[in-house]
C-alpha cells in the first residue's frame, strides 16, 4: 500500500542486513573501491552493523541508530576519514551495485538511490570533493 515505508516495502530487517552485507563484501573486493576501503578499519563488521542500524531508521524502520548513538551527525562522525572524490565514487559504486542486485526497479527505489547519492557527496571533506 501507499502508506508502507520503504523499509517495509523492500523487505524489512532481512533486506537491510542483506544490503549491508553485500555492500561491504563489494567494498572488500572491487578494485575500484580500494580508496574507500583504505579509510576503513581492517574489519568491516562494526561499519556494517552501524550502516544496518542507520539505514533501518533512515528507510522508515525502527530508529536503531538514534536510539543507540543519538543524532547521526554523519558528516562530523566521518571527519576522522579523508573523504574525497575517489572515496565517494568507490562508496557509491558498491552501494549502487548492492542496491541493484537486491531492489527491483521502481520510482521509489530510484528516489531512495537519489537521496543516497546526495548524502554520499555531502560526506566529502577534501578539497577535491566537488564533482
Amino acid at each position: 500500500t501507499m502508506d508502507q515505508t520503504p523499509y517495509e516495502l523492500f523487505g524489512g530487517e532481512a533486506f537491510v542486513r542483506a544490503l549491508c552485507a553485500r555492500f561491504y563484501e563489494l567494498m572488500d573486493t572491487l578494485p575500484e573501491a580500494q580508496a574507500v576501503r583504505a579509510v576503513h578499519p581492517p574489519s568491516l563488521a562494526s561499519a556494517e552493523q552501524k550502516l544496518f542500524e542507520y539505514l533501518t531508521g533512515w528507510l522508515g524502520g525502527p530508529p536503531l541508530y538514534t536510539d543507540k548513538y543519538g543524532h547521526p551527525r554523519l558528516r562530523m562522525r566521518h571527519f576522522v576519514a579523508p573523504i574525497g572524490r575517489a572515496q565517494i565514487e568507490g562508496w557509491l559504486l558498491c552501494f549502487r551495485q548492492a542496491w541493484a542486485e537486491l531492489v527491483p526497479p521502481s520510482p521509489m527505489a530510484d528516489a531512495i538511490m537519489g537521496k543516497v547519492e546526495s548524502l554520499a557527496w555531502h560526506m566529502g571533506n577534501q578539497p577535491d570533493e566537488a564533482r
